[in-house]
């Protein structure tokens, strides 16, 4: 998804200098304002989205380390000491 995203937006770069150029006027110049502007922010979505998984996974990955933490905090308090 984010290299589709990554393609919409670099499509609506070219339709916005399209429009500014007047190359064959290809794209008008709103249309392309409003083409480049919602690709932005599927961009930024997606990778904010990216983060946020990113971060449940280490928030994930801490739990299970707590767990195991404890786990072998608690089998060496049951365990008996030689001294």
């Amino acid at each position: 998804m984010f290299i589709w995203c990554t393609i919409m937006f670099l499509l609506g770069i070219a339709a916005f200098l399209d429009s500014i150029f007047n190359y064959g006027e290809i794209f008008r110049q709103i249309n392309s304002v409003l083409f480049m502007l919602i690709s932005l922010a599927l961009l930024i979505r997606t990778t904010t989205k990216m983060k946020e998984r990113k971060i449940e996974r280490y928030e994930k990955s801490i739990e299970n380390l707590e767990i195991q933490l404890r786990a072998q905090q608690a089998s060496l308090d049951s365990t008996p000491s030689k001294y």
